[in-house]
């Protein structure tokens, strides 16, 4: 294996691992670009390794080419765990935790030369988090829970206008987790119920127009 072919499969492992982190990067996920990328490019070189290894010793010892790679799946499922938290009801960061898993196993795949592969699961991978979301709240019924996140000003009534707000719209409030931030603001952490003809965009657009709001998104 050329030194251009190593650097080659680096950089891609990079890139493919990145562009899935940009988005999770965008949600303000656990783990981001960085992480993404370093996830990538590590998996490739490990498997890169394991090829070298294997072809400078087959003839001499029983060497195994993907003794070390396989290591990569078992020691990833540590990082992921990391990334997964609970909170009350709540469990966040699954998606970014089997997110990591697939971007090791593209790493791999590069690592082990399978381009085509690789460039194909970043695609459907980058499809599904992006496009699923929507698709699984206008078909689906079973994930009638859904988690937000607000930041907005600390004034009286404010959890009040926003509990008004759901309520006109029939959405019940299972759990709520006020937080106060350094600036004053207020952190409202929501799992909500949602009535089937709902959906959280709707009710993100609504929430939009409380006064004083600074930030809202939602819970994978």
């Amino acid at each position: 294996m050329s030194v251009y072919e190593i650097i080659f499969k680096l950089a891609l492992a990079g890139i493919l691992g990145g562009l899935i982190g940009l988005e999770r990067e965008s949600l303000n996920r656990p783990a981001g670009l960085r992480t993404y990328t370093l996830v990538t490019v590590g998996s490739a070189l490990a498997m890169i390794v394991s090829l070298d290894m294997y072809f400078q010793y087959y003839q001499t010892v029983n060497a195994d080419p993907g003794r070390i790679a396989a290591q990569v799946i078992s020691g990833i499922g540590f990082l992921g765990a990391g990334t997964i938290m609970r909170e009350g009801a709540t469990v966040r960061g699954l998606t970014t935790a089997a997110g990591l898993w697939v971007v090791a196993c593209i790493g791999l795949a590069v690592g082990a030369g399978l381009y085509i592969p690789a460039i194909v699961t970043t695609i459907l991978i980058l499809f599904i988090l992006i496009y699923f979301v929507e698709f699984e709240e206008r078909f689906t019924g079973m994930r009638v829970y859904k988690g937000l996140i607000m930041v907005v000003e600390d004034r009286p009534g404010q959890v009040g206008v926003i509990g008004s707000i759901l309520g006109n719209m029939g959405v019940l409030i299972k759990n709520i987790q006020l937080t106060r931030l350094e600036d004053e603001d207020l952190e409202v952490e929501l799992l909500l119920h949602l009535p089937a003809h709902i959906s959280i965009t709707e009710i993100i657009e609504e929430l939009s127009d409380v006064e004083g709001l600074k930030n809202i998104q939602r819970l994978n």
